[in-house]
């Protein structure tokens, strides 16, 4: 769900940097072969996520949610030389074309991928994070930034996709992954450990900076 007005969000595309034809050619295959290609992340998206870490130069990221692999590709592009990015995902079946285009983006050696729950696999973790991207089931946001704080840095981002919901958060009665969503946004900001700010890009990103 984009926030925007369509002809808005066109004009902002248009004076932004394109969107590289790898990034082109696999958000086309997912859109005709994956269910809900929705899930990406998109151009605008993507340019965010490679900018702000660009910006840090994280030697770490953990993903929450791989889907296809767009948004992996560009936050691995802000990685240190020396940097890795490790990325969960419930859906073994994507697995194949993720691994292809971080090949053909020249990413695949400092990305690593996990399948399984993300719940079992975040514990097993002994990296200190500069950066946490969560993007997953929504019901366990909550449960991912409480598994997730410790592991981040001191100065270190947690920015959470999806997190306006297409504007249900606003509605008085919320199904159980609104609620999950609304139950997030209000966690992060009455949490004093973390400066925090929503941004509308797409679909709201969360985003909270840890201070101790």
């Amino acid at each position: 769900m984009n926030l925007l007005p369509k002809l808005l969000e066109k004009y902002i595309e248009e004076n932004s940097t394109k969107e590289e034809s790898l990034l082109q050619e696999l958000s086309r295959e997912t859109h005709l072969k994956v269910q809900m290609p929705q899930m990406l992340s998109g151009h605008l998206q993507g340019l965010f996520l490679e900018f702000i870490s660009t910006m840090i130069q994280p030697k770490r990221i953990l993903e929450i949610g791989t889907f296809t692999g767009y948004s992996a590709i560009c936050l691995a592009k802000g990685l240190t030389t020396d940097g890795r990015l490790y990325t969960i995902d419930i859906n073994e079946e994507l697995q194949p074309m993720v691994e292809r285009y971080l090949y053909l983006a020249g990413l695949n050696q400092k990305v690593e991928q996990w399948i399984g729950d993300a719940r079992e696999i975040i514990p097993t973790f002994e990296e200190t994070f500069d950066m946490v991207f969560i993007d997953a089931d929504k019901l366990n946001y909550s449960t991912y930034y409480d598994l997730v704080f410790d592991k981040v840095k001191q100065g270190g981002y947690i920015i959470a996709d999806n997190v306006l919901w297409s504007g249900k958060v606003l509605e008085e009665k919320k199904d159980k992954d609104t609620q999950a969503i609304d139950n997030y946004n209000k966690k992060v900001a009455a949490d004093s450990r973390v400066k925090n700010f929503i941004l509308p890009l797409r679909d709201g990103l969360n985003i909270a900076q840890k201070l101790i």
